[in-house]
Formats: C-alpha cells, structure tokens, sequence
C-alpha cells in the first residue's frame, strides 16, 4: 500500500495561544487515535520550526561534515507531519482533510515513491535531475 506524507509549513499555523494550542493538540491527537483504529497512521510529530534546528551535514571528501549553522535561508520551515499508509489517493485525501479541518491550517500530501525504479522514472519523464543525483 502507498504511504503519504500530510504536512504543513510552520508559516502556514497564524498565532495562537497557549490554550488554543491546545485545543489543537487534542483535536490532532484525537485524530490519530482514529487513523490508529483505522489502521492507517505510521507516524506523526509537530512542534517543529526554524528554531528547532540542531545542525547540518555534509559530505565532504567522503567525509560527514556537521556544523550547527549556518542553515538554510527560507522563508517555509517544517511545522508538522503525519505518515499514513492508504490504499490510494482518494483514503490519503480523505485523512488529509480531516487533518485540515481538525488544525484548521492547509495541510500538503505528497505520495512517497515505491521504489528507486519510481522515482527515476518520475525524474525522466519530467526531465528533472534525480535528488541527490549527479545530472
């Protein structure tokens, strides 16, 4: 079965109090509890933003080369994620909805690859270099 990504940007959440936060906590929590009956959910976690940053890497020379900035400058970081396993987009937009309107903030899906076989051939047809590939 294909897994999906549901995700949102911390700069899509507008501000919140402490209180709302958690009425937003609870209601995603209940949510997952529904996608665990339904035997769905995979894995989720939030909370995340451009300060929760601990460090980067890269290779260098064949080497891991960790700093702790600087990072990346964007104006978009990773506020949240939940993985579901679903048996097609139809089951992957359903929950993706009811994540929506549980945060009440935009939610993104993205559909992971099967294979390595799907992601080059995805790549070719669009003409894209392949992440991480040398084209």
């Amino acid at each position: 079965m294909p897994k999906y990504l549901i995700a949102f940007n911390d700069e899509w959440v507008p501000a919140h109090t402490a209180d709302e936060l958690r009425s937003k906590s609870e209601a995603s929590h209940a949510l997952m509890e529904d996608m665990k009956e339904a035997g769905v959910f995979l894995f989720a976690e939030g909370g995340i933003d451009a300060s929760t940053a601990v460090f980067s890497v890269v290779n260098q020379n064949g080497q891991p080369v960790f700093t702790d900035g600087p990072f990346v400058e964007t104006k978009e970081h990773l506020g949240g994620f939940t993985v579901i396993e679903v048996p097609d987009d139809d089951a992957a937009r359903y929950w993706a909805g009811r994540m929506a309107v549980a945060l009440d903030w935009p939610q993104e899906v993205h559909r992971f690859p099967s294979d390595l076989a799907e992601v080059i051939e995805l790549h070719a047809s669009t003409g894209e270099v392949v992440p991480g590939g040398r084209g």
